[in-house]
């Protein structure tokens, strides 16, 4: 049996990639160490394994803070920008590769161009028009800037995947009878499922882990999502590292569960349609 010789570029590599995976990975395990220490062990030994294990610092977020509401109002708001930019990104990247129409190819410019304005950049104009429509403190209130913000980045990943597929399937369903809302849910939506899911993860992660949009618009400690939550933790229990560190595990613990199951679907979303045939 024949051995294959191991190059030493591929030994470079691959110690550079174990690297970046520890560099990667050590923060996180880091804190949650940490968040089954007492403070006081915290700060005397950080960087060392527990001596004694305790589960105090998660009974006292569950105490301290109403962190099951927090889940649910982080939950509402994720899942509804999630579904809300796989419909609308799915709509306008089917019109946009399936049909011809004066001013396609602005839209498609703006499309582009809007990936370059930050958020930052237009809050004082959208916080304007949610208090004028008195959505301030609402799910809404965050839902729709997160959708538009999300939106744009999702129709090109949409876009760049809807061009590989064949029309002629579309066109054999169109001679058979069918609408085109019938095509589209029927034919489309099936063949997309990879570039949904891509979408749909990182909606979904945008959205859990944004804290700017979240803390301005939303102004009432009841409605408060998980990153508000963990915001105000800090500012009023700052100096108990353990409980902090228990509420970062907490808080990161989903999203790390989410991306571990799913990160195969990112990466085929992300490459389905970079090559034809």
């Amino acid at each position: 049996m024949k051995h294959k010789k191991v190059s030493v570029g591929k030994i470079i590599v691959y110690l550079i990639l174990i690297l970046w995976a520890v560099t990667t990975i050590f923060p996180f395990v880091w804190v949650l160490l940490n968040s089954v220490k007492p403070s006081a062990e915290v700060l005397s030994s950080s960087f060392a394994l527990p001596k004694v294990f305790t589960w105090d610092n998660y009974q006292n977020v569950f105490e301290s803070m109403n962190i099951g509401e927090a889940y649910k109002n982080s939950l509402i708001i994720s899942g509804s920008v999630t579904i809300g930019v796989m419909i609308l990104s799915a709509m306008m990247s089917f019109a946009l590769t399936r049909y011809n129409f004066k001013g396609k190819k602005i839209i498609e410019s703006l499309l582009a161009a809007s990936l370059m304005f930050p958020v930052f950049s237009t809050i004082i104009p959208v916080f304007r028009m949610i208090v004028k429509a008195g959505l301030l403190s609402t799910n809404l209130a965050v839902i729709l800037p997160q959708i538009a913000g999300n939106l744009s980045f999702a129709t090109i990943v949409m876009i760049g995947f809807m061009r590989s597929i064949p029309i002629e399937m579309e066109e054999a369903s169109y001679m058979e009878g069918a609408n085109v809302f019938q095509v589209f849910i029927k034919i489309i939506v099936p063949l997309c499922k990879a570039s949904l899911s891509t979408v749909a993860i990182f909606s979904f992660m945008w959205s859990y882990n944004d804290l700017f949009v979240q803390k301005i618009m939303i102004r009432e400690p009841k409605k408060f999502p998980i990153s508000n939550l963990l915001e105000r933790i800090s500012s009023q229990y700052g100096t108990d590292f353990g409980l902090m560190a228990a509420s970062v595990t907490m808080i990161v613990l989903p999203v790390m569960i989410v991306y571990i199951f799913l990160q195969k679907n990112i990466i085929k979303g992300l490459t389905a349609g970079a090559v034809k045939g």
